[in-house]
């Protein structure tokens, strides 16, 4: 399909589809790309400032959004965002449930209140908008929900992050189950797993150094650094009929990080571009 028609007439729903500022996060580049490929975008932020400046590149663009401001993590949020896509474009398609959030600390060290904001944040907002959102889909013939997972939800993170870990873990898990139930309503789930994404989310309380920058670089076989465009480009695919007999499925977006162990890369992280390690067992 000629790029700028994949999502001609659909209409879609991104939640976090705010920006933090000058680096773009997944939401904001999802919300964009779809709208670029045809999409009608509904973008749900709990700012309505962050909101407006993903609007105003869309608009600039050509493209059409329109603004729900909410909380995901209120099933009544999650219900009216829903209602007002079908308001404002009469139907639903797709719903790239994109919220989500930290949650540091080893099991010794998790605060009660922290735990519960994470699992708000990364699994009921994921939940309760595809709960409301699957009726819709039903009705508009099908569609398509695209969850947002971890290479941290299937393996030890560079950081001691237990409930982000495992919400995320729980997520990837959920897609599957829902691709399962709700496959014949024909609706797809399926689920993207960012690796060492450079954007919006690991600067969120302060820019990242460059030295941490490259190494994080550096982890992934394909020595390249990934942006939140590279997620969007695979929320994009998920959500075209290009992906209509793919469901179930967690798509890592990490330069194959999930793909090598530390010791694969050894060489790659303490002397790039040198020769490699040779063993004879």
């Amino acid at each position: 399909m000629p790029s700028g028609q994949r999502l001609e007439g659909k209409v879609a729903i991104v939640t976090g589809a705010g920006t933090r500022g000058e680096i773009a996060g997944t939401g904001q580049a999802a919300a964009i790309l779809m709208a670029r490929e045809g999409a009608k975008i509904l973008l749900c932020d709990i700012d309505v400032e962050r909101a407006e400046e993903t609007l105003d590149v869309i608009e600039k663009e050509g493209g059409i959004g329109k603004i729900f401001i909410g909380d995901v993590t209120s099933e009544k949020d999650c219900e009216d965002m829903i209602n007002e896509s079908v308001k404002q474009f009469g139907k639903l398609d797709i719903l790239f449930n994109n919220v989500g959030g930290p949650g540091g600390g080893m099991v010794t060290e998790i605060e009660e209140e922290d735990w519960h904001r994470s699992i708000d944040l990364n699994m009921k907002s994921a939940v309760m908008g595809s709960k409301y959102a699957i009726p819709a889909m039903e009705k508009s013939g099908g569609g398509s929900i695209i969850n947002v997972s971890s290479i941290d939800g299937t393996q030890a993170g560079s950081t001691r992050n237990v409930p982000y870990s495992i919400s995320k873990a729980a997520i990837s898990h959920l897609s599957r189950i829902m691709a399962v139930h709700h496959g014949r309503q024909n609706i797809r789930v399926n689920c993207v797993a960012p690796g060492h994404v450079y954007g919006a989310f690991p600067n969120r309380f302060k820019k990242m150094d460059d030295e941490w920058r490259d190494l994080r670089r550096k982890a992934g076989p394909l020595g390249t650094e990934g942006t939140a465009w590279d997620v969007g480009w695979a929320v994009v695919y998920l959500a075209s009929d290009e992906a209509k007999w793919i469901t179930g499925v967690v798509l890592p977006v990490d330069a194959g990080v999930q793909a090598a162990s530390p010791l694969s890369m050894w060489d790659d992280l303490n002397d790039e571009g040198g020769p490699k390690t040779s063993i004879e067992y």
